[in-house]
C-alpha cells in the first residue's frame, strides 16, 4: 500500500521522490491547487441553481435534469480512489494537469450542448477530471508542507472545499441572470488555463514510494457499474416505472418494452447491489492476495471510521437533495430569478460560515463528536421548517432566514466530521481511510439527487391532480395531461402558463390553474424536503454512534489533539534529519 494519501480530508506525513520545496514557490504553488480546487468544487453546486433555465432551454423533463445533476457526482465517486493511487504512482502534477484539461474538455462541451445527452456526457468528462484534480491537490500539499506551515495548508485546502461548495448557488445564479447558463461552464475556461500554466511554473512534481503491486481495475469497474446501476434506478423509476413497465428502454438496440412482466427498474436496482457485494467480495480477497486495493474493508473495524463514513454519506443525501429540489421551487414558484434563488441560497453560506469560524472553540469545550450532533440537530430543524412553511405565498426572505439555521448546523457538522471519523484510524492507513470518507461524500451527493429527486417525482404524480380537480372547466383529462407535464418539466409549466395569463389554453381560468399546480408543487417539495430531513435525521442517529464509539475509546478530545501534535511534531523532526 502506498504511504501516501490517494484520497482527501487529513492525509498523513509521506515520504516523497520530491526534495525540499523553495518556501516562495510553496506558497504560490498553494494558490494554484486551491484555484484548482475552487473550479471543481464550485461545479457540484453551480449547476443547482440554473437548472430551472437549463429545463427550459433544452427541454430536459425531471429524469434528465437529475442526471445533470447525478453524473459529475456518480463518476467523481467512482473513480476517486482510482486516481489518487495513480497520482501516486504517475506524478500527482501529472495527474492535476491532465485533470484539469479533462475537466475543460467537459466545460467546453457542456456550454455548447443543446439537448439532455450531450450535456450529461459533458458532466461525466468533468466528473472524471474532477476526480484526478481533486486527489492530486491534496497529496501536493501533504508532500511539499511540514510543521506548523503543514497545518495552515490544510486549513486553507479545507475552507476551500467548504467555502466554494456554498459560494457556488450564488455565483450561478449571478451568472444565469447576468449573462446566460453556459456561462456556468465556460468560466472555468479562464481559470482552466491559468492553473495549467501556474501548475507548469510553481508546483512540483511528486510520488509516492509504492510497496503494493498492482493496480485495481476489477475493482473500479464494480464499484462504478454498481454505484451508476443504483443511481440510475432511483432516477428512471418514475418514467419507466418502479415495477411494472410504464415506457420502453433502449440499450444498444435492444429494446426492454411495455409488454416485459416487470419493469427494468427493479432488475438494474438489483444488479447494482449484487455488483457492489461482489466488489467488497473482491476487494477482501485482494487484501488476501497482498495486492493493491481500492477499499481496506479492514477499516471499517474501527468504529468511529464506520459510523463517521455512514454519518457522512446520509448527511449528503440530505444536504445535496436540498439543493436540488429548493431551486425548483424558488424559481417555478415564488418566482425568483436565478440570481434571486442564489441569494437565498447563499444564507447557508453565510450560517456556514459563522458556525464554521466557531466550531474549533466549540469543539473544545464539548468535543468534536458532540459538535457535530448540535450541527446535525440545526440541519434537521432548519430543514423540517422550511418544509413546513413552503407554500406559493411564502416570503423568500422568511425561506432565507430558516436556511441560516440549517446553514449555521452545516457548518458544526461539517467542519468537524472529518477529523473525527479519521482521529482512531492508524496513521499508515489515513490515506485510504481519507479518500475512503471523500468517496463517501460524493456517492452521498449523486444518491441524493436520486432519492430526492425521485421523493419529488412521487409527490408531483400524487398531489398535483387532486390539486387540479377544483377547477372549474378543466376535464379530469385534460388535468392528467396537464399533471404529467408539470411533473415532467420539473414544475417548469407553472411560470409559462403565469407568463401567458389569459392567452393560454385554459383562458379565463388559467389563474386558477396555475394557482392550483403551485399548491400541488409545493405540497410535492415538502414531501421531498420531508425525506431529505430524514436522511439527516439517520445521520444525527449514526452520529450518536460516533460519540458514543469515542467514548469506548477511552480518550478525550483534547488528549487525542496533543497526542496527535506531538506525533506530529516527531514525524516532521525525522523529515528535517532525513
Amino acid at each position: 500500500m502506498s504511504t501516501q494519501s490517494d484520497g482527501t480530508d487529513q492525509p498523513s506525513s509521506p515520504r516523497t521522490a520530491q526534495g525540499p520545496v523553495a518556501p516562495d514557490h510553496r506558497w504560490a504553488g498553494l494558490f494554484v491547487l486551491a484555484t484548482a480546487l475552487s473550479m471543481i468544487v464550485l461545479d457540484g453546486t453551480i449547476v443547482g441553481v440554473a437548472l430551472p433555465t437549463i429545463i427550459e432551454d433544452l427541454h430536459l423533463d425531471l429524469g434528465d435534469a437529475q442526471w445533470v445533476n447525478a453524473s459529475y457526482s456518480v463518476v467523481f465517486a467512482a473513480l476517486l480512489l482510482t486516481t489518487g493511487r495513480l497520482g501516486d504512482r504517475l506524478g500527482r502534477r501529472n495527474m492535476l494537469l491532465g485533470g484539469v484539461v479533462v475537466f475543460l474538455a467537459g466545460s467546453l462541451l457542456a456550454s455548447q450542448a443543446d439537448d439532455a445527452g450531450t450535456l450529461v456526457v459533458a458532466r461525466l468528462i468533468q466528473g472524471v477530471g474532477g476526480a484526478f484534480v481533486l486527489p492530486a491537490t491534496l497529496s501536493t500539499v501533504n508532500a511539499t508542507f511540514r510543521g506548523k506551515d503543514r497545518a495552515v495548508a490544510f486549513g486553507i485546502w479545507g475552507a476551500v472545499i467548504s467555502g466554494m461548495a456554498a459560494v457556488g448557488p450564488l455565483l450561478g445564479g449571478w451568472l444565469t441572470t447576468s449573462f446566460t447558463w453556459p456561462w456556468i461552464f465556460l468560466v472555468n475556461l479562464p481559470i482552466g488555463v491559468a492553473v495549467v500554466v501556474g501548475a507548469l511554473l510553481v508546483v512540483p512534481e511528486t510520488r509516492a514510494h509504492i510497496t503494493v503491486p498492482g493496480l485495481d481495475v476489477v475493482g473500479l469497474l464494480l464499484s462504478a457499474l454498481g454505484f451508476g446501476a443504483v443511481v440510475f434506478a432511483l432516477i428512471e423509476g418514475q418514467s419507466l416505472g418502479w415495477w411494472a413497465p410504464k415506457a420502453d428502454l433502449e440499450v444498444f438496440g435492444m429494446v426492454w418494452g411495455t409488454d416485459a412482466p416487470v419493469s427494468p427498474v427493479p432488475v438494474i436496482g438489483a444488479v447494482g447491489v449484487l455488483l457492489l457485494v461482489l466488489f467488497a467480495f473482491w476487494e477482501r480477497h485482494r487484501a488476501r492476495i497482498a495486492r493493491s486495493a481500492l477499499l481496506d474493508l479492514t477499516l471499517f473495524r474501527v468504529a468511529t471510521f464506520r459510523w463517521g463514513n455512514l454519518t457522512a454519506m446520509l448527511v449528503a443525501i440530505g444536504e445535496f437533495g436540498l439543493i436540488f429540489v429548493l431551486p425548483l421551487y424558488l424559481q417555478n414558484i415564488l418566482g425568483l430569478s436565478s440570481l434571486g434563488a442564489g441569494v437565498v441560497l447563499a444564507t447557508m453560506a453565510a450560517g456556514a460560515f459563522f458556525s464554521g469560524a466557531m466550531a474549533r472553540h466549540l469543539a473544545a469545550a464539548i468535543g468534536s463528536p458532540r459538535t457535530i450532533v448540535l450541527g446535525l440537530v440545526l440541519e434537521v430543524v432548519g430543514v423540517l421548517a422550511v418544509a413546513l412553511v413552503v407554500t406559493p405565498t411564502v416570503s423568500s426572505w422568511l425561506i432565507a432566514v430558516l436556511l441560516v439555521i440549517y446553514g449555521l448546523g452545516l457548518g458544526l457538522a461539517s467542519a468537524q466530521l472529518t477529523g473525527t471519523t479519521l482521529v482512531d484510524v492508524p496513521e499508515e492507513e489515513s490515506g485510504q481511510a481519507s479518500a475512503t470518507q471523500s468517496t463517501s461524500r460524493q456517492l452521498g451527493s449523486a444518491l441524493g439527487t436520486a432519492f430526492i429527486g425521485a421523493a419529488l417525482a412521487i409527490g408531483l404524480t400524487t398531489a398535483v391532480p387532486p390539486a387540479l380537480d377544483g377547477v372549474d372547466g378543466v376535464s379530469p383529462a385534460v388535468a392528467s395531461q396537464v399533471a404529467d407535464a408539470t411533473a415532467q418539466s420539473a414544475g417548469g409549466t407553472i411560470p409559462q402558463l403565469r407568463a401567458q395569463g389569459t392567452r393560454s389554453q385554459f383562458g379565463e381560468t388559467t389563474p386558477d390553474v396555475v394557482d392550483a399546480l403551485s399548491d400541488g408543487f409545493s405540497d410535492a417539495t415538502r414531501i421531498s424536503l420531508y425525506v431529505a430531513a430524514g436522511f439527516l435525521l439517520l445521520g444525527l442517529v449514526c452520529s450518536t454512534r460516533v460519540v458514543a464509539a469515542s467514548r469506548r475509546e477511552g480518550v478525550d478530545q483534547g488528549d487525542r489533539s496533543h497526542a496527535e501534535g506531538s506525533a506530529g511534531a516527531a514525524r516532521d523532526a525525522d523529515d528535517r534529519r532525513r
